[in-house]
């Protein structure tokens, strides 16, 4: 598998070269660089066929300031990167540049790097370059640099990697203007799993065998890369293993993606019963109303043949289009029904929920989708008593419930319970938002179940555990894929074992060959996004019945660890005191990645007054996207008045957590002061040995001048020995 440095990100002049010479002198400081040169568009084009990439790189930057600028332009390489073109454009003339191999690229960063007493080219060492003169900037004017390159994708565990490193962290103090990278693939047998852990990367998949990715931001200051991760499909359900370990004394992490086909022939879709359970009490009148019977219809217009189905529509009681289950030739009728309706009345949601079950037969599947503006208010209003009621007669049946929230004025406890205890999700539908989109988003992804109750078998040495979602699994769809993260004990090769039900027989996919490496190394980002969910997880059970110290505390240290806010972590307060406040005259302002708030309810469950209203569904909301996650979560900042301009003190480096302390990034896995402790000054020749010794050390110390980083139980600290 091709792996990039990770901050090749601008791989331009003024950076990566010490980047800009301007005369009379060398410019050392990234503040005197962001006043003059800057990178205004970096545009990326890749073009993949049966597993060769073509890259194509275009950048242009300008010279703002009243001075010429001359530099040089140097573009590290991935490993086996062959180069076909590098182009900078002078008043429209091009001019080549000259290849490096790594030991001169290797001397030329080290040089940089003792010059300039900047380590962020650290990560480049052991990778070729190009390299080109910069002619004289104009005052005011700009240059543009391309640069084409291929490689082979190399397969691991049967799944091909992509990526275009865009970390700018380290490497200019202004944000791109203008940023944009497409991808199209285009593969001779089918693409089964595809992915990418960056958020901001768009997939879409445009047939069986070709997909595209794409990321356009402006102003932008990427604190992930561009990476896409995709294996061929070679069994009806697709499986793609991706792993990672810290250190060979820890345990592993994994990521299993579950692919179905895109799309399947109408009868080997498993049938399923719909039961539509509508509010229409009196708050749901108006445009509400009429967006909630768009809704219904359209879902009844989505059925499959063999599926069936009924209407429950509630308010004081409940009205129900057939005494028993219809059939899909049924459904326009049912659509006109429902057209009929008015919303009037109160909220009677024990009784709706009753009526559906009563439907349901032991050996069908079937989805229920419950949508609501409001509490309960007439018949059993007590939210335990329906959660009781609705588990006591769903007991022995196949029900998956789908609960939409529509507005504030919903209990987010009683829809979450419901829907996570019986295989289904919460969707919560804000005032602005139009609830027939809500509806039919979520049904598209669930309308052609493929697999259910899937559940996962290893046979050999290696134990899955802690795994998100749990166990049993939701159910798989046509067109979707399902994101499985977890720990795992031991190593080896393995075979895994897929089992589920299809109408209530037995299937199995087998997949073999699959790898937990014992030593380290693999993709960092899956331990993040195993943490994202695992907090996610353990802050909803905290918000569903209570609070207690063994919790709260998982959560905090957790979060501590993979850099995650939660409401019950200070990135300023710590309980270690060799790990001390900032300086005085620096401010961190870490803003929440979600907008919680711990419970006031303590041990027992939260207040009633924080089950409804706009915090509490957006609490709900934002928790629900954390349980399951497919991408990692922006790590959080802060803003410094320290007389570092852009500087953040928060800082995640592969899977580690890094905090500004008293002008030291220190490891947040440095908790004792018992730990051995190795001082190394900067840039000395056992600083350089140590890198060629641990080359993972060289992504940590290219945070600055001063690290304190722990490996393999010692602490190690970098030293200014200048000062």
């Amino acid at each position: 598998m091709c792996m990039w440095p990770r901050k090749l990100s601008l791989a331009v002049f003024a950076l990566l070269l010490a980047g800009l010479l301007v005369l009379p002198g060398l410019m050392t400081t990234r503040a005197q660089l962001s006043a003059g040169v800057f990178l205004q568009t970096h545009r990326v084009s890749v073009n993949i066929r049966d597993q060769l990439a073509v890259t194509t790189v275009q950048q242009i930057f300008v010279n703002s300031s009243s001075a010429p600028a001359e530099g040089v332009y140097l573009f590290p390489l991935p490993e086996d990167a062959a180069v076909s073109d590098l182009v900078l454009y002078l008043d429209g003339q091009p001019i080549k540049g000259q290849l490096l191999d790594a030991d001169q690229a290797r001397q030329i960063y080290e040089r940089i790097v003792r010059q300039r007493r900047d380590p962020a080219l650290l990560q480049y060492i052991g990778r070729r370059a190009v390299q080109l003169n910069i002619f004289p900037i104009p005052p005011r004017g700009d240059r543009k640099v391309e640069i084409t390159y291929s490689h082979l994708l190399r397969a691991e565990n049967g799944t091909l990697r992509y990526t275009y490193p865009l970390k700018t962290d380290y490497v200019s103090a202004s944000p791109v203007r203008e940023v944009s990278v497409t991808l199209t693939a285009e593969s001779s047998v089918p693409i089964g799993t595809l992915y990418s852990p960056n958020a901001q990367v768009m997939l879409t998949r445009l047939d069986e065998r070709r997909f595209r990715a794409s990321l356009e931001l402006s102003d932008f200051r990427a604190r992930e890369d561009f990476s896409v991760f995709y294996s061929y499909r070679d069994a009806e359900i697709a499986a793609t293993l991706l792993t990672y370990r810290a250190s060979a004394l820890e345990d592993g992490f994994f990521m299993l993606a579950l692919t179905p086909p895109l799309r399947v022939e109408t009868g080997r879709s498993i049938p399923k019963d719909v039961l539509i359970v509508l509010d229409q009490s009196g708050s749901m009148a108006g445009e509400k109303w009429r967006q909630a019977q768009a809704a219904a219809r359209y879902v009844l217009g989505a059925l499959m043949p063999q599926d069936r189905f009924n209407v429950i529509a509630f308010s004081s009681g409940y009205r129900i289009y057939g005494r028993t289950l219809q059939p899909a030739s049924e459904a326009q009728r049912a659509a006109a029904w429902i057209d009929s309706l008015e919303a009037i009345g109160a909220t009677d949601i024990n009784a709706a929920l009753q009526a559906a079950l009563s439907q349901v037969e032991p050996e069908r599947n079937t989805i229920i989708l419950f949508l609501t503006d409001g509490l309960p208010t007439e018949g059993v209003t007590n939210p335990d008593e329906i959660i009781a009621n609705f588990s006591a007669a769903a007991a022995q049946r196949n029900v998956r419930l789908f609960a939409f929230g529509v507005g504030y004025d919903v209990d987010t406890v009683l829809l979450d319970t419901l829907s996570s205890a019986h295989g289904g999700a919460s969707v919560y539908v804000q005032p602005n938002e139009n609830i027939e989109a809500a509806v039919s988003a979520l049904y598209n992804k669930i309308s052609a179940p493929i697999l259910a109750k899937p559940t996962l078998e290893l046979d050999g040495a290696v134990i899955l555990e802690d795994t998100y979602p749990s166990l049993p699994l939701p159910d798989l769809f046509a067109g979707t894929q399902l994101i499985v993260t977890g720990r795992y004990r031991g190593a080896g090769t393995v075979s895994l074992t897929l089992r589920g039900t299809v109408e209530g027989a037995p299937r199995r996919f087998t997949y073999s060959g699959l790898r937990f490496p014992e030593n380290a190394g693999g993709e960092a980002f899956v331990a993040r996004l195993w943490a994202t969910r695992k907090i996610g997880a353990l802050l909803n059970t905290i918000r569903l019945r209570g609070e207690n110290k063994e919790l709260v505390e998982s959560v905090r240290l957790l979060s501590v660890r993979y850099g995650i806010i939660t409401p019950y972590t200070s990135f300023l307060i710590q309980e270690d005191d060799r790990v001390r406040e900032p300086s005085p005259g620096v401010t961190v302002v870490p803003p929440p990645i979600v907008p919680l708030q711990p419970p006031t309810g303590g041990v027992g469950g939260i207040d009633r007054a924080q089950r409804s209203g706009a915090p509490a569904v957006a609490t709900a909301s934002a928790l629900s996207q954390m349980g399951a996650a497919e991408a990692i979560l922006p790590a959080p900042t802060a803003a410094a008045r320290s007389g570092m301009p852009g500087r953040e003190l928060i800082a995640t480096v592969r899977d580690r957590t890094f905090i500004w302390r008293n002008g030291v990034w220190v490891d947040t896995r440095y908790t004792s002061a018992e730990l051995p402790r190795r001082t190394v000054p900067f840039l000395s020749d056992e600083y350089f040995a140590l890198l060629t010794q641990y080359p993972e050390l060289r992504d940590y110390f290219a945070l600055g001048i001063r690290v304190l980083v722990v490996l393999d139980g010692i602490a190690y600290e970098v030293i200014d020995s200048a000062n």
